[in-house]
């Protein structure tokens, strides 16, 4: 589990430290997995002078963006990420963690009911059971960072929000203001009646 503290400047020494037991572990004689297993990357959040988030590496390269600055520069041991806010990285932490060794299941689509629990996982369910900042911000760094499932759990989690609501109800919902006159309105739902029908 992650350390629930603050981020702070990044200790030389913990840098020096994990430099070499990455470095220790690749000389060691080893198979793929073992090595995934124990390696460990720092994750850096946006926030400033971020410490960083040790989590192992097999855990880590589902981000398909992390996977790809591995792979591109092997010694990179603390990986930047300045899109994501640590407490979202956090999140963001948790959920890789939890699904390592445990994949997700493809989500139906169209979602067959906006009860979350009827479509994903008990786990997943509670996973985006979050205010909508929270959400967005989730759906923002899944996104950034390439993590398809997540991407796609939180993205079900909006669906799941407006699923059966009518627009107006969408609209209070995310606090958007309708920009439609009454008259392009009406013009919109006849050029658009066929969908309703469905």
């Amino acid at each position: 589990l992650l350390p629930i503290t603050a981020c702070g400047p990044v200790n030389m020494e913990d840098s020096k430290h994990f430099k070499k037991e990455a470095k220790d572990q690749k000389q060691e004689a080893k198979g793929l997995d073992d090595e995934l297993e124990d390696e460990k990357l720092i994750l850096k959040s946006q926030d400033k002078g971020c410490k960083g988030y040790p989590v192992a590496k097999k855990t880590a390269v589902m981000s398909t963006l992390v996977k790809t600055v591995v792979e591109g520069d092997k010694e990179s041991i603390e990986i930047p990420l300045p899109n994501v806010k640590g407490s979202i990285l956090r999140k963001v932490i948790t959920y890789m963690e939890y699904h390592t060794d445990n994949p997700p299941k493809e989500i139906e689509k169209p979602l067959k009911s906006p009860n979350m629990s009827e479509v994903v996982s008990d786990w997943d369910a509670h996973f985006v059971d979050v205010p909508q900042d929270v959400l967005f911000e989730l759906i923002l760094a899944a996104n950034y960072m390439d993590i398809k499932p997540l991407l796609d759990l939180t993205c079900a989690k909006v669906a799941s929000l407006i699923k059966g609501k009518t627009p107006e109800q969408i609209r209070k919902l995310f606090h958007i203001q309708n920009d439609f006159t009454p008259e392009e309105e009406e013009a919109v739902r006849a050029e658009n009646k066929w969908a309703e029908e469905s």
